[in-house]
């Protein structure tokens, strides 16, 4: 169905092809997962599928790539639309309507398919997708998980040959990541669809491909197999495969349930390991980089909302006073937030949430779509008004202070971070944080290559893949060091690699007592990262506690390990890698 031979890639201006020499054949009726690192081209080939690559993005495509027997050179996205169907990093770069409704049959439109038709298609998607509630709903309006599950559902509904997929559950929590998964395995056994699929979450994805195809980097030659066969030799892979390669398991098991058939000796190797080692907040490694935490001096905020920060930004920088007048008393928490609510029109985003934040802890706020993750976050930075309680933030009420002083305060990393980045190339981009901040030059710079090595200082920030662009951002807000940093999704778009560059910078961070606060369906990353978990249901707290109590009682929320070895409290491979090297150590309180 889908055929690459001999594909090469260059973009205007690029010094080296993106992909090189790509032969891969995609069968009919088959879920083919593409992984590999962040940056080495998954999205260059999968854009090569619909056309867009290089129709829309420009450059040189050599080779040939054809779909159903369309060679997409002499075919253009619109002479493919009735035979691939297509969802990017960013769903909302796909909507052309303003309502949840109007955005799924518009696809049907376009290919003037009967009302009665659209109308049936329009009601089962609806259903298959969880998204019947929201149908009349304004897509501005909705959280980032709902406006993926819209964007794939406006794609579903043409039914499509060929289903192209980047990043399809990244922002989706666990629950509805399973449903959309559930139905594209529906649509290949059942309908016979074609997928094409990346993604950096395997832990989610894995067991559902037929093959994987594995980029291992740029120019390599891809490698294609069985899940397990290319699992043994990735250097990407789940948690589950992890602990697979500490345990010796060969081949290693993809599902939670086969782990845990193979996990009996384990559990009674680390039942003599000792407790497993609780993380205390202002815990942790030495800094990944030596700094003196500078009280006061947070961010001088890159614009996460244009209208209110960009006329402020430069004038902050300049008028930002010395950290020693900026006194923060240790007894003050970073942010406190007391019976808050927060209304979104007709919806109630928040309802009586308590929350405190204090110096050196990390908090992951977890929970479904539209639980109000993204809403607490906003109330915190001062962008939502609150309809009812109070929010503090360094002793501040943060709506009714000015910008410029409160973004001494606290710094935020929306879900789409090309919100942050305004420059021409990396370079440009970090001598503006650098400037910015007040800090020395090279600090913005040094911490993209601790976060993401191998980006290339002349690169446009909107070249970048969506995991890159995300790591330049945060690098850009951790530049001056926030008290209180808050991140909404950071692991979008990240590798297992970068993720674990992004761990160590934010352990650092919080052994120096700043307070971290991250939205994220990522169970994993709460696991390896947080003190605290937070879960938000419908706008309230529903749970609040340690991370190895509240993961380890929540079947949605729980890590991969923790699954394979309950009723065993170990969350991460990491911690079980250390206790059987040191198998009668005393686990650190």
């Amino acid at each position: 169905m889908i055929r690459f031979e001999d594909v090469s890639v260059t973009y205007v201006d690029a010094a080296a092809p993106t992909v090189e020499h790509v032969d891969l054949t995609v069968p009919e009726g088959e879920l083919v997962l593409l992984v590999g690192p962040s940056g080495v081209g998954k999205s260059t080939l999968l854009g090569a599928v619909s056309g867009l690559v290089p129709h829309f993005t420009g450059g040189t495509l050599r080779g040939r790539v054809t779909v159903d027997g369309r060679d997409t050179r002499t075919h253009p996205p619109r002479e493919l639309a009735d035979v691939v169907g297509t969802v990017g990093q960013d769903p909302s770069a796909h909507f052309v309507t303003d309502v949840v409704e109007d955005e799924l049959a518009y696809g049907m439109e376009s290919l003037g398919l009967p009302p009665d038709v659209m109308r049936r298609r329009v009601e089962e998607t609806l259903d298959l997708l969880g998204l019947a509630a929201l149908r009349d709903r304004p897509v501005a309006s909705l959280s980032g998980g709902q406006r993926q599950r819209v964007a794939i559902g406006s794609v579903l509904t043409t039914h499509p040959k060929v289903l192209v997929l980047d990043e399809p559950t990244s922002a989706l929590d666990p629950g509805a990541a399973e449903e959309v998964l559930g139905v594209l395995q529906r649509l290949v056994h059942d309908l016979g669809t074609t997928v094409l699929m990346a993604e950096h979450r395997l832990e989610r994805v894995v067991q559902y491909a037929d093959r994987v195809a594995l980029l291992a980097a740029r120019g390599a030659e891809v490698v294609v197999g069985t899940p397990a066969d290319v699992m043994r030799v990735s250097p990407v892979y789940p948690p589950v495969v992890g602990l697979s390669r500490v345990a010796g398991w060969t081949p290693p098991p993809l599902t939670v349930r086969d782990a845990r058939r193979l996990a009996g000796p384990l559990r009674e190797r680390l039942s003599g390991a000792g407790a497993v080692p609780v993380p205390r907040p202002g815990s942790g490694p030495v800094p990944v980089r030596e700094a003196t935490p500078r009280r006061g001096a947070g961010p001088v905020a890159r614009p996460t909302e244009r209208s209110r920060w960009w006329p402020l930004r430069r004038r902050a920088a300049a008028e930002r006073p010395p950290a020693q007048d900026l006194p923060h008393p240790d007894a003050v928490p970073l942010a406190h937030a007391a019976g808050l609510a927060v209304r979104r029109g007709r919806v109630e985003a928040l309802r009586r949430v308590e929350l405190t934040v204090g110096a050196g802890e990390t908090v992951a706020l977890m929970g479904r779509n539209g639980a109000g993750k993204s809403t607490l976050l906003g109330a915190l930075v001062g962008l939502v008004e609150p309809a009812a309680g109070r929010v503090l933030v360094g002793g501040r009420v943060p709506h009714r202070t000015a910008p410029r002083e409160l973004v001494r305060e606290v710094g935020l990393v929306p879900q789409e971070p090309r919100d942050l980045l305004y420059a021409d190339t990396v370079a440009a981009e970090c001598a503006a944080a650098d400037a910015d901040a007040g800090a020395a030059p090279g600090a913005c710079r040094d911490l993209v290559a601790a976060l993401l090595p191998g980006v290339p200082d002349d690169t446009h920030p909107r070249d970048l893949s969506e995991g890159q662009r995300l790591a330049l951002a945060l690098a850009v807000v951790l530049t001056p060091r926030p008290r209180l940093l808050l991140l909404d999704e950071p692991t979008r778009g990240l590798d297992y690699a970068a993720k674990a560059r992004l761990v160590e910078v934010l352990r650092g961070l919080a052994a120096e007592g700043h307070g971290i606060v991250l939205a994220t369906h990522d169970v994993e990353l709460a696991a390896e990262l947080a003190h605290r978990v937070v879960i938000l249901a419908d706008g309230e707290v529903v749970a609040d506690g340690p991370t190895h109590e509240v993961v380890v009682s929540s079947p949605a929320f729980a890590p991969q390990v923790s699954k394979v070895l309950a009723p065993q409290p170990w969350l991460t491979v990491a911690q079980v890698e250390a206790a059987l090297a040191a198998p009668t150590a005393e686990a650190t309180p």
